[in-house]
């Protein structure tokens, strides 16, 4: 962030976080009232950093992929406020901090070592978003590595399939140890499937957004390196999977009906 960048974080994509970089963010894991309680937490976020809205320099919403209602709703928020405030607005979606996170938890104390990482987050109906994502560097933010599987929704016994097909051929072309850690909301809940990755390393149910301060920051760390004029990091949600609502098929013609004429 810039020195007087004020930025606030919004995400909506597992139940909500809200907070202001450099403090100790607000999260609600219950999906079923995290979004009533989103605009009350907005403002405790901003009290708690003795802050108005109009302080506000920037705003990182997380994009998904994610369920749509629960999502939309942080997005909309985020939106809003840009728009109220004048702040630059940023989307970032929730699967590749999970790899420049889990690049912090492992340091670098084994050069010989390459981690990738299987991000994940919940989809529901048996399924999973994820996203296998190459080893990470400080650098990553702001020019990401491309992913060896690009972002998906699968059922986990698909995806460790598609993982390990995707491994063997990176360890192929690399010497030393390769391990895979899975890490996101929904890792714990598919374990048994997940478990059946091979090289597989840690299995982390946890969240960039749940390591409090420090985590807010990694997860705005693309925030500088955005340039809106251009076009980057657009604030669109990502929801992988078409909503449940559909547009009816329209009523099908009764033979010699010339349809509903207005009342007179």
């Amino acid at each position: 962030m810039g020195v007087n960048e004020t930025v606030l974080v919004i995400d909506t994509s597992y139940g909500s976080t809200v907070g202001v970089v450099g403090y100790d963010p607000i999260v609600e894991s219950d999906s079923r009232t995290h979004v009533e309680k989103l605009q009350v937490n907005i403002a405790k976020a901003l009290e708690t950093a003795g802050l108005a809205p109009s302080d506000i320099s920037g705003i990182v919403t997380g994009v998904g992929p994610a369920p749509f209602t629960g999502l939309r709703a942080g997005i909309v928020a985020a939106k809003a406020i840009a728009f109220a405030t004048g702040a630059k607005l940023v989307g970032q979606n929730i699967l590749e901090p999970q790899a420049w996170w889990n690049a912090e938890r492992h340091g670098s104390a084994d050069d010989g070592l390459r981690v990738l990482t299987l991000a994940v987050n919940d989809a529901r109906r048996k399924q999973l978003y994820f996203e296998l994502c190459q080893p990470a560097s400080p650098d990553d933010a702001a020019h990401d590595a491309r992913p060896l599987i690009a972002m998906d929704i699968d059922y986990p016994a698909n995806i460790v399939e598609r993982v390990n097909d995707a491994v063997a051929a990176y360890e192929r072309r690399f010497d030393g140890r390769v391990v895979v850690d899975v890490v996101g909301h929904g890792a714990a809940k598919y374990s048994d499937a997940l478990a059946s990755i091979q090289l597989l390393g840690d299995i982390v149910d946890e969240s960039v957004l749940d390591q409090g301060a420090h985590g807010l920051g990694i997860f705005a760390r693309r925030y500088d390196a955005c340039d809106i004029a251009r076009g980057e990091s657009p604030v669109e949600p990502l929801y992988l999977r078409r909503p449940d609502a559909e547009v009816p098929n329209p009523l099908k013609h009764v033979l010699g009906h010339g349809g509903v004429k207005a009342a007179r």
